[in-house]
């Protein structure tokens, strides 16, 4: 089975009686799909992530978050909510928008993933066509606009599951988000479609996403994708075409991403596609789900991947999940002085001017403050 026509067999609304599936559609959190296409014998494909789902009548595609009801795409995670916090935006890792805001953060149901070693697998493998106890299934945009100003917030994230599934609530959350003057943000495992992006790119500010590994071995054996090519494409426009602000992640497993040549093929990658100033993330990974008999990232891992981003070009590399002295501080490239200093989720703005340049020489840092 080809990846555009992956299905979770076990997923199966044959089961449910006529009435039960006309309760499934009045739902405040079922609304009609955005970006599918309609397909012969009452099929569709749904667009918003690259797996392009091609879905028969009463099944669910990958995410367990899209059901075909009478050649209909549905989206059934709409206002459902299962975590809602406000966070710092130094949690997400965003280290160079709004350093020292708080954001508020939710998350939903479902993914399109299936990482062995997922931290959030209880909702990210959730079946979102049943209810879930530990949901707020009434959790509109409204709400959580309103939330966030309430918080103290100056931006919303969608988060904690993968904010890419979840596009009929992300689009108008974005939009009501705007007008309210709050910034937005996705913590994404980039695997959205140009039709996406192009769709929630001109409400959408910033793009957190992860680079797991250059290798499509990886991605076949621990996530269960094909290949990496269509999330680096994805960062590429969201930074070139969208003007988004774009970190990347890339959690360090020993024995699977952790090699040399990797770490050195993702920051030339980075440096040369999303620019030297942009933001790199390198975590140490813990063991955890049906990874745990793989050790944590030894320091010296993320020593290595720090020295080779920097040589490949990169001016910003962090190290995260671990305290290591200056491993989260922010010095300017060009001066080397400290400019913004980072203890745990406390962050200490010292020297940075109002439009992103060092206070010391005037070099760019690619912060928006």
């Amino acid at each position: 089975m080809s990846s555009g026509d992956s299905i979770v067999q076990d997923h199966d609304l044959t089961r449910l009686k006529p009435d039960e599936i006309n309760s499934l559609l009045g739902a405040p959190n079922v609304r009609e799909a955005l970006l599918y296409d309609k397909l012969d014998g009452g099929r569709v494909r749904c667009n918003i992530c690259l797996r392009r789902c091609g879905i028969p009548e009463r099944r669910a595609g990958y995410c367990l978050t899209k059901v075909n009801i009478g050649g209909k795409l549905y989206d059934t995670i709409y206002g459902v909510v299962s975590a809602a916090h406000a966070d710092p935006i130094e949690k997400k890792p965003v280290f160079h928008y709004k350093p020292g805001s708080t954001c508020f953060s939710v998350g939903s149901l479902g993914c399109n993933f299936r990482c062995i070693f997922c931290q959030n697998w209880e909702i990210a493998f959730a079946d979102a066509v049943s209810p879930m106890g530990i949901c707020d299934y009434n959790f509109g945009p409204e709400q959580l606009v309103q939330r966030a100003l309430d918080t103290g917030s100056q931006g919303v994230a969608w988060t904690y599951n993968e904010p890419g599934i979840w596009l009929n609530y992300t689009l108008d959350s974005a939009r009501l988000a705007k007008q309210a003057g709050l910034y937005t943000c996705y913590v994404t495992n980039g695997y959205v479609t140009p039709e996406h992006l192009d769709t929630i790119g001109p409400h959408l500010d910033v793009y957190r996403v992860d680079i797991k590994s250059m290798s499509d071995d990886f991605y076949r054996k621990l996530i269960k994708v094909p290949s990496h090519k269509g999330i680096l494409e994805s960062a590429a426009l969201a930074k070139n075409k969208w003007n988004m602000h774009v970190e990347c992640v890339t959690n360090v497993i020993p024995g699977w991403n952790d090699g040399e040549d990797n770490i050195r093929q993702i920051a030339a990658w980075i440096c040369q596609n999303l620019g030297d100033l942009t933001p790199w993330h390198v975590t140490r990974f813990f063991p955890y789900a049906q990874m745990q008999d793989v050790p944590p990232t030894p320091p010296e891992t993320l020593q290595m991947a720090k020295r080779v981003g920097e040589e490949e070009g990169l001016k910003f590399v962090y190290l995260g999940n671990i305290r290591i002295p200056d491993g989260e501080n922010t010095y300017c490239p060009s001066c080397k002085r400290l400019v913004i200093e980072r203890s745990g989720y406390t962050t200490r703005v010292i020297a940075v001017t109002p439009d992103g340049k060092c206070a010391h020489d005037g070099a760019d840092l690619n912060i928006v403050m």
